[in-house]
Order: structure tokens, then sequence, then C-alpha cells
């Protein structure tokens, strides 16, 4: 049986600390995954730059409103989910995720969570479980399940490559460089080809 594991941002819907950075005209909070591959060191400078410029909860949640799903993404979620089990499998927050996921259809999602203070400060974060993307792949596959995963960023590469099939879905040149092992694709109707073969292969 069939499972396919996927990312959040990047995939399905925008980048939220980039919306965050534009809305804020906070430049610091461009950075994301597709940029540090050490994502404690990328969350420690997130916290440090909402603590300096004293952005709390509701200043990132009230973006997060406004952002659409990209064009098409619902849809081809829609199809998807016909097809096989879906799992979003993302390093954001419970906090953070609401909104995004009614947008999305309300899909299982697995994430992170935050450590807020009584004053709306975001003082910390917690992990799930530490390497969660991976651990999500591996525990599947414990479970006789074939998993196809797909991201964009260094911190999905961990789940692609206990996937049993990994693909890259419009990744940064960066990216495709260092792991050339994984096919990319740039768009839903590329990516929808791909995954039905995949899915055929295994109903043959």
């Amino acid at each position: 049986m069939n499972v396919i594991c996927c990312d959040l941002e990047g995939v399905f819907v925008p980048e939220i600390w980039i919306n965050v950075a534009q809305k804020t005209g906070i430049e610091d909070l461009r950075l994301t995954t597709r940029d540090i591959s050490d994502y404690d060191k990328l969350m420690k400078h997130r916290l440090s730059v909402l603590s300096r410029h004293g952005l709390k909860l509701g200043d990132i949640t009230a973006v997060i409103a406004t952002i659409e799903p990209l064009d098409g993404a619902v849809d081809f979620l829609d199809r998807l989910r016909r097809k096989a089990p879906v799992i979003i499998v993302s390093d954001t927050f419970t906090q953070f995720a609401g909104p995004l996921m009614e947008k999305l259809k309300m899909p299982t999602l697995f994430c992170n969570t935050l450590v807020v203070d009584k004053d709306g400060s975001i003082a910390d974060y917690k992990l799930r479980q530490e390497d969660g993307k991976r651990h999500v792949a591996v525990a599947l596959r414990s479970l006789n399940y074939r998993v196809i995963a797909m991201g964009d960023s260094y911190n999905d590469i961990g789940m692609l490559k206990e996937a049993d099939t990994g693909i890259l879905f419009r990744p940064p040149e960066n990216v495709i460089r260092e792991f050339p092992e994984f096919p990319v694709v740039n768009g839903y109707g590329e990516l929808e080809s791909m995954l039905a073969a995949h899915l055929e292969n295994q109903l043959a």
C-alpha cells in the first residue's frame, strides 16, 4: 500500500517566513530551510529577530491569515488524496498551521509546536521529534507502507532518502546541485504524472 508524504511550504502554500518578512519589512526573516540546512540554527536566528523587533505570535498569525494556497494546490491535493493516503509532514508549528489547513481542506498534518509566553511572545520551539521528517518515512515503511515523499528544501532530504521514492518539487538550485540523485519537477501536472507512474507500477 502506498502513502504519500509531502512538505507544506513551497509545495502547497507559500513560505510563511518570507511572507512575514515582506509584510514587516524585516529582511532577516527571509531565510528559510532552502538557505540553511541546520534547522535549530535557523529557528534560533528567527526567534532572535522576533525578540529584537518585538514581534509576537499574533503578528505572525495575522500575516498567515492572508496567505492563500499556491495556484492549483487545492485541486491537485484533492486529486492526490483520491489515489493514496496523503500526510503533510512539515517543520511548521501548530499555532501557524490551522488557517492553512482549512484552506487545504484539512489534510493530515504532522508538525511541531511553539512555546509562547503569556504576553504572546514566542519564547522557544519544540520539535515533535528530532529529525522528525525522516522518522515519519522510517515509521511508515516499518508498517509495510511504500512511501513516496516530496519536498523542496534541506529539511526534506532525510525524508526523501528514507522513502521508496523521493522527489524534489520546485527546489532552489543549491539543493538540486547537492542532491542530484532525486528527480526534479516544477509543476503540479508534471508531478501528478510522475506520481501516477509510481502508483500504477505498484498496482500492476
